[in-house]
């Protein structure tokens, strides 16, 4: 989908606001300056200049354009190291400028279509950039900031319950779901609903969970012949519709769709791909044979190997809750930043361990697959300084306590360190981060177009009948599919129709109300039409009384001082 606004256009308005910023966050800005509300640094005059960036043609890119110059300023921290704090700073103010702008739009449409759903593109290296929206770039980008506004969260929220939908024409562009005011059964019986986030992350649980219990039956039924039964048949094409799921949408959205789970995942995937190819292998020889049983008993090693990701994939749904989901980036974090204590032990290691084999070269005593077990026993907090005698004393010995005393003491206090700042960091901005994976959630189910949603492991049957493709127009093409799913997954469309023909008899699918994510009339919305405030003089008299935040109090007197002083002049 091409940009509405010219490439060139876009990259000239996020000029502006990088030159603009850079004017107003001078070196040595603290970041409480920018982040505190009411801040001295983006006032609103601020924030106005930074909305005339783009004119009154090219205002709806000014948002992009600011996530864009955030990471020129990202990157520019990273090369001008001298100068890191200061580009971090611009960074945060560009978020901050991002996140005013959203929440101060009072047109609701625009925002949501023009400002946050539209895909722009800017130009690198001469070239185009592919298009992006607002909603996929701050998730991209980790934009807490932004991702966390009243504004965003609203969309998010309607993409999640499918009250925005893929345009059949282009599945890159979302507009409104146009049956949200029927309240009919039958058209809400409609497999277009398969591609709401909501209802496909409830059906990846659902056929997640049935996963699980197919392999917790394959792995307690063991066959020692080798052969296959049918549960074990049903895992396996399981796996491979799951393989091809993840294929396709890397293919379909580039390597921003790739994150921890999708690695998690296609570690379990492989691993059983792994257990798979030794069973097939065992079939090629005779049926009592010890090789047959050799490779069998490896498949079924690999088979159980894989149980703890069986069990810790079904995380990968539940992290819409929140505290499953903090505790999620929690872990999450802790792993990457592990990065940095592995990289340490490698050298380490590989030092220590080249001393420990010389050391046993000379004096050949036991096998070397001692040697390395109890090096690495160390890491896990296992030492055992009496074996060590024997090792060329007493250089062994010695050489033994200078490593345990940099492993245990040293990097591993190190590895808790990065542990702990990691969870005051992720817990000290719990709400957010939870917003921010939730976002990438919705946006892992939407941003992959795709016109005929097919949960795995039924997307195999589009595959095998992709053949025909060839001989059916694009209309009978789509149709096949269309009568095809509606046949298979029948049970789940029809309690989805049920669901939300229940809500809109009750009120709940009104726009209004769904666009604040609510699903019911709170207490204090029943009878709010019902007043006027300004007809009663109530928001007159609030406005007398309401005080001012914005300037501190120091200001307020020497304003006060300097009204009267010209009162005073003027009398005398």
């Amino acid at each position: 989908m091409p940009s509405p606004i010219p490439a060139l256009e876009v990259t000239k308005v996020a000029l502006r606001l990088k030159y603009q910023i850079e004017q107003v966050v001078p070196n040595g800005t603290d970041e409480d300056e920018i982040t505190k509300p009411f801040s001295r640094i983006i006032t609103e005059k601020v924030v106005e200049t930074a909305k005339k960036a783009g004119g009154e043609e090219h205002r709806g890119c000014v948002v992009f354009a600011l996530l864009v110059v955030r990471r020129w300023f990202t990157e520019q921290a990273k090369l001008e190291l001298w100068r890191s704090e200061t580009h971090a700073v611009r960074a945060t103010a560009c978020e901050v400028i991002a996140r005013i702008i959203i929440e101060g739009e009072e047109d609701e449409q625009y925002l949501i279509h023009d400002v946050l759903l539209q895909r722009y593109a800017t130009v690198v290296g001469g070239n185009d950039t592919v298009t992006a929206s607002v909603i996929e770039t701050a998730v991209d980008f980790h934009a807490l900031r932004v991702i966390a506004s009243s504004g965003y969260q609203k969309c998010i929220s309607l993409l999640w319950h499918g009250w925005l939908i893929q345009d059949d024409m282009d599945p890159s562009r979302f507009i409104e779901y146009e049956g949200k005011d029927n309240h009919s059964f039958w058209a809400r019986f409609d497999p277009r609903r398969l591609r709401v986030p909501k209802y496909q992350n409830a059906m990846h649980l659902a056929f997640s969970v049935f996963y699980l219990a197919l392999y917790t039956r394959a792995i307690n039924t063991m066959n020692h012949k080798g052969d296959f039964d049918f549960v074990e048949f049903l895992l396996y094409l399981f796996t491979f519709g799951f393989i091809y799921d993840e294929l396709m949408k890397v293919w379909k959205v580039g390597r921003r769709y790739i994150t921890f789970w999708n690695v998690f995942n296609d570690t379990l995937y492989a691993l059983l791909v792994v257990s798979l190819t030794y069973r097939i292998i065992a079939h090629g020889w005779p049926r009592d044979s010890p090789e047959r049983a050799y490779y069998t008993a490896m498949s079924y090693k690999f088979l159980a190997f894989s149980a703890p990701f069986f069990w810790l994939r079904l995380l990968l749904f539940l992290e819409s809750f929140q505290f499953f989901g903090v505790m999620l980036v929690v872990l999450k974090t802790m792993m990457q930043e592990s990065l940095i204590f592995f990289a340490l032990l490698a050298v380490v290691l590989m030092g220590f361990m080249q001393g420990f084999i010389g050391l046993h070269d000379v004096e050949d005593r036991e096998p070397k697959s001692n040697l390395f077990y109890k090096v690495f026993n160390v890491v896990m907090s296992s030492t055992d300084y009496g074996s060590w005698d024997k090792l060329a004393p007493p250089f062994g010995r010695i050489l033994y306590y200078i490593y345990t005393f940099i492993i245990t003491v040293m990097l591993l206090k190190v590895l808790v360190a990065v542990y702990n700042e990691a969870y005051r960091a992720i817990t000290g901005n719990a709400k957010n981060e939870y917003l921010a994976l939730f976002s990438q959630k919705t946006m892992r189910f939407a941003r992959a177009p795709a016109k005929d949603a097919y949960i795995p492991p039924f997307n195999l049957v589009k595959l095998a009948l992709t053949p025909l493709q060839w001989f059916l127009s694009k209309r009978q093409w789509h149709g096949l599919h269309r009568c095809i799913m509606t046949v298979i997954y029948s049970p789940a469309l029809l309690i989805i129709a049920f669901l939300e023909s229940r809500q809109s008899h009750r009120g709940i699918c009104n726009w209004v109300r769904v666009k604040v994510g609510d699903q019911k009339l709170q207490e204090w919305e029943e009878h709010a039409d019902e007043v006027d405030f300004e007809a009663d003089g109530w928001s007159e008299l609030v406005e007398e009384t309401k005080p001012n935040v914005v300037d501190d109090a120091a200001v307020l007197e020497i304003k006060k001082l300097r009204k009267e002083v010209q009162e005073f002049e003027k009398s005398s």
